[in-house]
This record gives structure tokens, C-alpha cells and sequence, in this order.
């Protein structure tokens, strides 16, 4: 019940705080169309696939992974701010705070890749079908909320919202890029290809690839 609460009270932040909904949904767009239209034509991509489905799997992994690098931040504003102070002198769950940090930020990221979908299904992404889509959406999604936990460490440890931003984009940006989301792996210079291919990101836009498309895209 308590980390219901509090995952309302974030849910709400979200609703009266507009700009961060759009800002949390305008770069996940501006991403998939400047690759599929600028990058995608220069980008081969295996088998038969086009290049935009082989990029939306990607860009499903990618954004629940900045998506959920905004625990850091609202948990170092909240500490700041003396909100959980707050918290802390009432009879509530000590992990309810956590929880429904992590658990808001799970639902604005699948609000979002819900848009990401439609996106694509406007500019020609074609899933083998419904029941893939979903299973692929529910293992990024799954991975999204994991790595929120990660991200509330670094919130707790970070002293401002600043230095837990910058912290955790420190941390997404090499694996994100340097990755399977965007361009195959086998692309890359030799001695990227062996971190490319086993970091956690690579790995599950590969499965959500896979889940997809079927074994074929793997």
C-alpha cells in the first residue's frame, strides 16, 4: 500500500510538471526519426530486414535505459528537498520510497515506448506479430526497472540532482552507444566488437530483437 502511495505522488509530479513528460518523449521521437532518416539509408543491417526494423527493438532498449537514469536525479531533488526526511517520521515502509520511485518511472517508460511503437507502426515497422511485440516490450521493459535500481544507488550516494544526472549519463552513454541499438555490431573496429558484444544493452536489444522477429534476427 505504501509504495502504491508513493508511486501515485510521482505519477502526479509527472501530470503537473508537464515539461518533463514531453522532454521524457520528444527525445525518444527526435532519435528514431533522425536515424531512420539521416543514418538509416548509410546503415546495413543483416538478412532482410530493414533498417527500421532492426532500429526500433533498439530504440526500445534505449529508452527505458535514459528513462530509467531519471531515478537518480528525483531521488537526490526528493533527499535535497527534505522529502524523505519527511517520509522517514512517518509509519510508513522504509523501501516504500524506493519502490515507488522505481515503480512511476516503470510506467512512464512504458507510456513511452507505447509512442515509440506507434511511431514506428506510422513509418513502416512491421513486427512478426502482436504476441512478439509484447514479449520483446515486457524483457526491455524488465530491464528498464532493473536498471533503475541501479540508478537509485547512485541517487542516494550524489549530493544534487546535477551530479546524479551527469553520474548516471556517464554510465548510459558509453553502453547505449557502443552497442547493437543503433548499427550491427559487426560494423564496429575489432576491439569494440568485443565489449560491444557482451554488455548487458547489446544483449537485450538482441533478445528483444530475437523476440520479435524470431530466431532469424539474432
Amino acid at each position: 500500500k505504501d509504495v502504491w502511495i508513493i508511486t501515485k505522488r510521482n505519477l502526479r509530479r509527472f501530470i503537473r510538471m508537464p515539461q518533463l513528460l514531453l522532454f521524457a518523449t520528444v527525445q525518444p521521437v527526435m532519435f528514431l526519426l533522425l536515424f531512420t532518416y539521416v543514418f538509416g539509408g548509410a546503415i546495413a543491417v543483416p538478412g532482410d530486414f530493414s533498417y527500421i526494423d532492426f532500429l526500433i527493438p533498439g530504440i526500445l532498449v534505449q529508452t527505458v535505459m535514459f528513462g530509467s537514469t531519471n531515478t537518480a536525479p528525483g531521488l537526490t531533488d526528493d533527499l535535497a528537498a527534505g522529502v524523505i526526511d519527511r517520509f522517514r517520521s512517518r509509519p510508513m515502509a522504509r523501501g516504500a520510497v524506493l519502490g515507488g520511485r522505481t515503480f512511476a518511472d516503470l510506467v512512464r517508460s512504458a507510456a513511452v515506448n507505447t509512442l515509440m511503437i506507434f511511431v514506428g507502426f506510422l513509418i513502416g515497422f512491421r513486427p512478426d506479430g502482436i504476441p512478439q511485440l509484447v514479449a520483446g516490450l515486457i524483457l526491455a521493459l524488465m530491464f528498464g526497472y532493473s536498471m533503475s535500481w541501479v540508478f537509485a544507488a547512485v541517487g542516494l550516494v550524489a549530493r544534487t540532482p546535477e551530479a546524479a544526472q551527469s553520474a548516471s549519463f556517464l554510465v548510459v552513454f558509453p553502453f547505449v552507444f557502443a552497442s547493437s541499438v543503433f548499427v550491427p555490431v559487426q560494423s564496429m573496429p575489432s576491439w569494440l566488437q568485443v565489449f560491444a558484444e557482451n554488455q548487458p544493452v547489446s544483449v537485450i536489444a538482441t533478445t528483444v530483437r530475437g523476440l520479435i522477429f524470431g530466431i532469424e534476427a539474432l
